[in-house]
């Protein structure tokens, strides 16, 4: 983890200040892992203030502010942070692609993700706020997962009735429940992706 002392912080703040320099991205960094931090330590939203952050931080409230609006924004560029970027798609091939698109659901609790969401989960059955970011970050994943079976269906590779929505729910339904609930240790965590998606194949592959 990056921290920033006073000093570190007070030279940011300089950086930043002067003409035609680029803000700190050590600055940015101590940021996000103290909002990181916080929530994984269990810190409810409405209980997460900008001062919190700039005190874990090491950085002055105006520090944060010049870089972000509000709260808000500053969850928003957090939880993203967790989540990590849109796996990249080959194109060439929709069980591949599905593949890829839930791997980072299947992602070890070794990760950063995996030791973070776990705790963020009871926090966005609390909060609307919260939940508000998480969809926003969520939706262009699930739209890059109906625009790989739209194409399925438009290659004639999976059947044209499928309910799409209910197939997304079905991939990553399961991955969600063993990730955070651990719901059946027998399952295993190899190669879990893969035979997910190919046991679920031959009920939305066309015929």
């Amino acid at each position: 983890m990056v921290m920033t002392t006073t000093t570190g912080s007070a030279q940011a703040d300089q950086e930043r200040k002067a003409p035609g320099r680029p803000r700190s991205a050590r600055a940015d960094e101590a940021i996000i892992e103290a909002v990181l931090d916080l929530l994984a330590e269990g810190t409810p939203f409405d209980a997460l203030s900008i001062e919190a952050v700039a005190a874990r931080a090491g950085v002055g409230k105006a520090t944060i502010y010049r870089r972000w609006s509000n709260k808000e924004a500053l969850l928003f560029d957090a939880v993203r942070t967790v989540k990590g970027e849109p796996a990249v798609l080959s194109g060439t091939s929709v069980r591949d692609d599905l593949i890829a698109l839930l791997q980072p659901v299947g992602r070890s609790e070794s990760t950063r993700a995996g030791k973070i969401m776990p705790c963020l989960m009871a926090e966005l059955q609390r909060s609307p706020e919260l939940n508000s970011i998480f969809q926003r970050i969520l939706e262009p994943r699930r739209e890059m997962s109906r625009e790989v079976l739209r194409r399925g269906i438009e290659e004639g590779v999976l059947r044209p009735d499928i309910d799409i929505e209910v197939v997304i729910a079905m991939l990553v339904g399961p991955l969600i429940s063993y990730r955070m609930l651990g719901w059946n240790p027998k399952l295993g965590r190899e190669h879990l992706v893969e035979r997910l998606v190919d046991t679920i194949w031959p009920a939305i592959a066309a015929r």
